[in-house]
């Protein structure tokens, strides 16, 4: 039996930062800046986050001295990981990794970043910390894998989550080997999460990645007083790989581990949408750049889609051409290319147009379905195709790496962009300058909490006034 807790636990207690390649050292500082802008706007826009709040104050996290994004009111180091972890993940605009079917920064981050706050770590051991914390939750999906754990209904960002946030907050807290593997056994005590916001548009999906930080940061914390977590609570006979899913491979878990970075496979999102209909968005805006179409030329479209695809953006096919609310819209493939075909964008502001008379028009003609070249791309790539006819012709275009994928990454100046996007609103544009500078240089930081201050929409008067 591969012993994965163990490895883990030895992996997550010794990582540095200075001995990860410049190439890792990079594209964590940049996944940190992405989730950022999503930890912003997703506690100002998203209708999820004042019951959040307000359940968070009546279970008394308000009165600390922890930094909530886009929040004056300061909580606890629990009640920060909760928030930042529940806003990361409230916009479905947060980094996907393919493979894995998961989003890794929502619940690893949050979770990191109270942790840092409470010990003052040092920017550099908190950035080490977070990539412990996304291989641990990337590899738990592959090792399940992904798709069968989601065949029994469950949210891998949550469940492979918790145990990534646990593995990083207790890296930034400075524990031992057999501190991190207890945190991981009690981490598996309170891993949950589940698809059943699919059938109604249910905000669960951005508490439950949440929960899963805050879920970490306790077990991380537990362990560092001592608390006996469970033995080889990964790979057990009770552990989580044989309890969540029906054929998994522990040894894929720990397949180089140290030497391949399963970070690097992690996509950022150019559109806040389920990752399964970017490369369609792709292709609608390719098309309609190419042809000059306008939505009233368009007949019909057909996404193609992998079948895990069509469980979360296809079907049902009458549910998803009739999005309901923000939800359903962000896990609606008839959404997101209408808007594309229409509009020749997709971007956060796009949800106002909801009940846009265009869209509403447009949607009934968009049908998806498995295609079988999409599927054999899958998971490798996430792929997708989009036939659209008008002009009495069939337009056809094939995307396999979508904007945004590892072999098709943002540059940085992309990542800003999408960054701004998202901060400007919430903090201004000379605020969310400074912040982004701060955590693209992150590493040479003595202490995050200049950083998270900066976070605060509170800071814009000082700095305005300096």
């Amino acid at each position: 039996m591969t012993a994965v807790t163990r490895i883990f636990a030895e992996y997550g207690a010794n990582i540095r930062y200075a001995d990860l390649p410049a190439a890792v050292q990079e594209r964590v500082r940049f996944l940190v800046l992405d989730l950022a802008g999503n930890m912003l706007r997703g506690r100002v826009d998203a209708e999820s986050s004042e019951p959040v709040l307000r359940m968070a104050r009546a279970m008394g996290f308000a009165g600390g001295q922890h930094v909530v994004f886009a929040q004056n009111e300061r909580f606890s180091a629990a009640g920060a990981a909760l928030l930042n972890g529940v806003f990361a993940h409230s916009l479905d605009f947060d980094d996907t990794h393919a493979a894995g079917t998961l989003h890794p920064g929502a619940p690893v981050i949050p979770a990191a970043l109270a942790a840092a706050e409470m010990v003052g770590a040092r920017g550099d051991d908190v950035l080490a910390a977070i990539v412990a914390g996304y291989e641990v939750t990337n590899r738990l999906s592959l090792a399940l894998p992904g798709g069968d754990h989601y065949d029994r209904g469950f949210h891998p960002t949550a469940t492979c989550g918790a145990f990534g946030g646990a593995v990083a907050a207790a890296r930034v807290l400075g524990l031992d080997a057999d501190r991190v593997a207890d945190a991981i056994g009690i981490a598996l005590s309170q891993c949950a999460g589940s698809l059943a916001f699919l059938h109604n548009g249910a905000w669960t999906k951005r508490f439950q990645v949440g929960w899963a930080a805050m879920a970490g940061l306790s077990a991380a914390l537990l362990a560092r007083e001592g608390f006996r977590g469970a033995a080889e609570a990964i790979e057990g006979r009770h552990g989580f790989l044989q309890a969540y899913a029906p054929n998994p491979n522990p040894a894929r878990a720990v397949q180089d581990l140290g030497t391949v970075f399963e970070l690097m496979e992690t996509a950022v999102k150019p559109y806040p949408s389920c990752r399964y209909g970017h490369a369609a968005v792709d292709a609608a805006l390719a098309l309609r750049a190419e042809l000059g179409l306008r939505a009233d030329e368009i007949e019909s479209a057909h996404m193609g889609l992998p079948s895990k695809g069509m469980t979360l953006v296809g079907h049902p096919q009458a549910y998803k051409q009739n999005p309901q609310n923000v939800v359903d819209a962000q896990f609606s493939g008839p959404f997101v290319v209408a808007n594309a075909l229409a509009y020749g964008e997709f971007g956060w502001d796009s949800y106002e147009k909801l009940d846009d008379p265009t869209l509403r028009a447009l949607m009934p003609k968009i049908t998806t379905g498995q295609d079988p070249e999409v599927q054999a791309e899958f998971p490798t790539n996430m792929a997708g195709k989009l036939t659209v006819r008008a002009r009495g012709k069939d337009h056809v275009k094939f995307v396999i790496v979508p904007k945004g994928e590892p072999g098709n990454f943002l540059s940085e100046a992309e990542l800003r962009a999408k960054f701004h996007g998202l901060a400007d609103a919430v903090l201004g544009r000379e605020q969310a300058s400074r912040l982004a500078d701060a955590i693209i240089g992150l590493d040479r930081a003595a202490d995050v909490h200049a950083m998270l201050r900066l976070a605060e929409p509170a800071q814009a008067a000082t700095i305005a006034a300096e």
